[in-house]
């Protein structure tokens, strides 16, 4: 029998996997780092199972290529987000431009 984990390490670590699925790796020291600086967790304790079950997702993930997914979701996203936030801007200069052409 194995280890029970806690639902707030299994929580916690995916949504960091879900968040940032290109800075975790295999290896948990860098993990580990990567963690503490993400997150404020009150114990190391708490945190190294933190970054355990992250190393062990990141495994997991790669072996049936759900990492690969993630990564390309976040890319998407932040392209629909940077995309969304040009055309935010792009009717304001628009609207100054057609005000100049009426005077």
């Amino acid at each position: 029998m194995g280890k029970v984990r806690i639902g707030l390490v299994k929580r916690t670590a995916r949504k960091l996997v879900e968040m940032y699925p290109d800075i975790f790796t295999e290896d948990f020291e860098h993990n580990k780092r990567i963690v503490s600086q993400l997150i404020e967790t009150p114990s190391k304790k708490l945190r190294n199972q933190i970054a355990g079950y992250v190393t062990r997702l990141i495994r997991l993930y790669k072996r049936t290529g759900e990492l690969q997914y993630l990564i390309e979701q976040q890319h998407a996203e932040e392209f629909r987000a940077a995309l969304f936030q040009q055309q935010q801007e792009q009717p304001s200069g628009q609207a100054e431009q057609q005000s100049q052409q009426t005077q």
